[in-house]
């Protein structure tokens, strides 16, 4: 069974190596972004909530975010599998996380962890930004979001390590090196 996480420093590849990812072992890719939007989207009661927050400008709270990734995992296509990306996001939703799962008899079975070094990550994002014309995304604020991922990351990644989850995959490479790379790891 394929129930995985990506997790990864912002400009690792993560959402691009999700994609790839699922194609190839044709389960859905999740990504906590697209269900948010979905929501807001087709007005659900989740959505709503969830839209009210984030036009506030807060963090849409764990309660939401854990109804929304429930109700998602309990659709017919992740019987197979799933590729999780962007979610767990701290211990309180691995701890969810592993209560929808238990539910079913279910556990992740593997965790890829895209590594980069934190120089190359400021500079791809640098580039993109520079490219899609993002004057948002200058080296502090890159520099900033590499420092958060750290400090929140680093919880995931201890629960998931002692559990023997983890598989580090280098993050840097051309993508279809990524993704040969991430493959050989789930082997």
């Amino acid at each position: 069974m394929n129930r995985l996480l990506i997790i990864g420093p912002p400009g690792a590849g993560k959402g691009t190596q999700a994609v790839k990812i699922s194609e190839q072992l044709s389960i859905p890719a999740i990504s906590t972004g697209d269900i948010f939007r979905k929501n807001i989207k087709e007005e659900t009661d989740l959505g709503k909530e969830a839209k009210s927050y984030i036009d506030s400008g807060n963090l849409v709270p764990d309660s939401v975010t854990n109804k929304m990734v429930r109700a998602r995992l309990a659709e017919d296509d992740t019987k197979d599998g799933f590729l999780l990306d962007g979610y767990p996001r701290n211990p309180e939703q691995v701890h969810e996380l592993d209560t929808i799962l238990a539910e079913n008899n279910e556990e992740i079975d593997q965790v890829l962890l895209l590594v980069a070094d934190n120089e190359e990550l400021v500079q791809r994002l640098l580039g993109r930004a520079a490219e899609q014309g993002r004057t948002d995304d200058n080296e502090e604020v890159i520099r900033h979001r590499l420092n958060v991922y750290e400090k929140e990351t680093a919880p995931l990644l201890s629960i998931y390590r002692e559990r023997g989850l983890i598989k580090e995959v280098n993050g840097l490479g051309e993508i279809d090196e990524v993704t040969e790379r991430l493959l050989d790891a789930l082997k």
